[in-house]
């Protein structure tokens, strides 16, 4: 039986997460339905995908009886409300991360879905690649020795994307590409949490974060070292400095197609998608629907791999690293 989608908006990452579940077996995924605040945005997505039904609201898609799990894609501030009402709904849910704006918002959306005895995810898709499985097949073998240093950068000039600066549409480099070097810090360090955080950071006159550099200290003094922007470039790689070794990840360390450990690369490539993309790598996504179907087929409530508690974490460091840099969003006060 074929895991059955229904897209919830029809935005740019809706279209390129629909492009990629088109490169698994049909036998496998479906998309159903589409939903959107207009009924024509929906009605033009579902012809461009050729998806069976269109919804001029998220409402009906979460009285759809025939869908097994909804692929949220809305902007980050609305992630709270568009969760709990699927949930709610007894809907499956993978979301677009950030899973929410704080901490709080979190907790709300993880109690919904036990409370509803739904599956729920949030779609950070990076760990889910091929190249991070097997740096976490490294790491659990000790391929590399003891882990002493992690460093991870995702800077991109995004400057001209009014969602990336504005605070009112979840703007700000912490939310929006921090993350990914976040979870990569946490997946290398399996969840623990760190002993010590100073983060730094200019903002924009719009109060959002612009560029924040993040030092972390754990336990037995290892160290992670992250920085982010969405007004410069850097390399956008990531390293692992082990006693034994090293391991790195290319540019594009948010979605790898590529791994160098101890100087030996091995390539990971992706399939083609049908339709032009709007974000580097995007079949990539391919990986975390995969990971859906696999936790639903047995009945799991989340992933192992990209679990509740991995969702709490990644909100409380960002929280954190907001706050001492000085973002507040008007979530924050409610």
């Amino acid at each position: 039986m074929a895991t059955k989608w229904g897209i919830c908006s029809a935005g740019k990452i809706s279209h390129d997460f629909t492009v990629a579940l088109k490169t698994l077996l049909p036998e496998d995924h479906q998309v159903v339905a589409v939903a959107a605040r207009k009924l024509e945005d929906a009605q033009e997505f579902a012809k461009r995908h050729n998806i069976p039904r269109a919804y001029g609201s998220y409402e009906e898609l979460a009285r759809d009886p025939d869908i097994d799990v909804v692929y949220i894609g809305v902007i980050h501030p609305y992630h709270l409300s568009t969760s709990l009402l699927f949930t709610n709904a007894k809907k499956n849910v993978l979301c677009e991360k950030p899973l929410a704006m704080n901490t709080k918002e979190v907790r709300e959306i993880l109690e919904s879905a036990k409370k509803n005895d739904v599956f729920l995810m949030e779609a950070v898709w990076s760990r889910f690649f091929p190249a991070s499985v097997e740096i976490r097949r490294l790491l659990a073998q000790g391929e590399v020795g003891e882990v002493k240093m992690v460093r991870a950068d995702f800077c991109i000039p995004v400057v001209n994307v009014r969602r990336s600066v504005d605070k009112t549409l979840g703007g700000g480099a912490t939310l929006d590409l921090g993350i990914y070097c976040l979870q990569f810090m946490c997946m290398v360090f399996n969840g623990e949490k760190p002993e010590c955080i100073q983060a730094m950071g200019t903002c924009y006159e719009t109060g959002a974060d612009e560029t924040t550099v993040v030092t972390l200290k754990f336990s037995n003094n290892r160290m992670a070292v992250l920085t982010f922007s969405s007004a410069l470039k850097l390399t956008n790689e990531a390293i692992v400095v082990g006693t034994k070794g090293v391991i790195r990840i290319p540019e594009h360390m948010w979605c790898p197609t590529a791994l160098e450990v101890n100087g030996k690369v091995t390539e990971y490539p992706l399939p083609e998608p049908y339709l032009p993309l709007n974000f580097p790598n995007s079949t990539g996504m391919r990986y975390e629907a995969e990971e859906v179907r696999q936790c639903l087929l047995k009945g799991l409530k989340e992933s192992t791999t990209m679990s509740h508690a991995d969702s709490l974490l990644l909100a409380e460091l960002e929280d954190e690293v907001r706050r001492q840099v000085g973002v507040v969003y008007s979530q924050d006060s409610q």
